[in-house]
């Protein structure tokens, strides 16, 4: 129906990627943690595959609720719901409370120590959008809350986490983030030096690229670190590498004053993902 556009638009549901972003580090982990010969646990990817949609669309109404008067002075944000005016505040708050409620009823199908550290990860995406405010590495931040499944995935599993293997799983993912979401930045860098908004594409400046280059070598090393830790053969080296050369070639390639290309460059980050779980997954089996 009409009248739910702009609630499916809140969530950002037209706009796939993010959920991809969030999903994949917690299906890496959950297929990690599958036994040798065994196939990862298809009811946990499907529950965690649907709480990344839920809690993709709560961060987004989250970010726009805090963000609604700085997105109508930003040309790519000021169409969104609540800055157009097409949700109201107490509507998006009520959408929220909406979707956290969905979220929680995939979060108590878990153990008991999933739970706890599902629900500790709600802090981090309240305080996000203050980051863009406070710092000017608020794509760090954003690393610390979308990779948090890299925990609860294993944790799900086992109801306790291999600190040795989700540690750097998690560390990796918070590199990658820095690198698609600097990218992604850039789209914006004019209207966000206008507006005050800080990040990364403006900390780095004409340095993003060597940057990039840096935080894509350490999300690759530390996911070496993990397979290593993890007892992880050939096949899952072979899709490290092979997300190696993804991350190399959207850096080398990027045209960082091409809001276009940044965009393209961002969403083809659902393919690095896909890559690495693939190597994950030959390997499991």
């Amino acid at each position: 129906p009409q009248s739910w556009v702009p609630y499916a638009q809140l969530m950002r549901l037209e706009k796939p990627i993010g959920t991809w972003l969030l999903a994949w580090p917690c299906l890496w982990s959950i297929c990690l943690a599958a036994p040798p010969g065994t196939s990862p646990d298809l009811r946990l990817m499907a529950l965690f595959g649907l709480g990344a949609v839920l809690l993709r669309g709560a961060g987004c109404t989250i970010n726009d609720l805090w963000d609604r008067e700085l997105d109508r002075r930003v040309e790519r944000t000021r169409g969104r719901p609540l800055a157009a005016g097409a949700v109201t505040p107490a509507q998006a708050v009520a959408f929220l409370a909406a979707q956290l409620s969905a979220g929680l009823a995939i979060l108590v199908q878990l153990n008991p120590y999933s739970q706890l550290l599902g629900a500790s990860s709600l802090a981090l995406v309240a305080a996000y959008p203050l980051m863009k405010r406070v710092t000017g590495w608020p794509q760090a931040f954003l690393g610390l809350t979308f990779n948090w499944g890299a925990l609860l995935g294993w944790a799900a599993v086992h109801g306790s986490c291999q600190w040795g293997v989700v540690l750097p799983l998690y560390a990796s993912g918070v590199c990658w983030t820095l690198v698609y979401d600097t990218i992604y930045a850039h789209q914006d860098k004019s209207d966000d030096v206008k507006a005050g908004i800080r990040s990364t594409a403006l900390t780095f400046g004409p340095r993003t690229k060597h940057y990039c280059a840096a935080f894509g070598a350490g999300a690759i090393a530390l996911l070496a670190l993990t397979g290593q830790a993890a007892g992880c053969g050939p096949a899952f080296y072979a899709g490290v590498t092979a997300a190696a050369g993804h991350l190399a070639w959207q850096v080398t390639t990027v045209d960082l004053d091409s809001g276009p290309d940044c965009q393209a460059k961002f969403v083809s980050n659902a393919g690095y993902g896909a890559l690495v779980f693939a190597g994950i997954l030959a390997d499991r089996l």
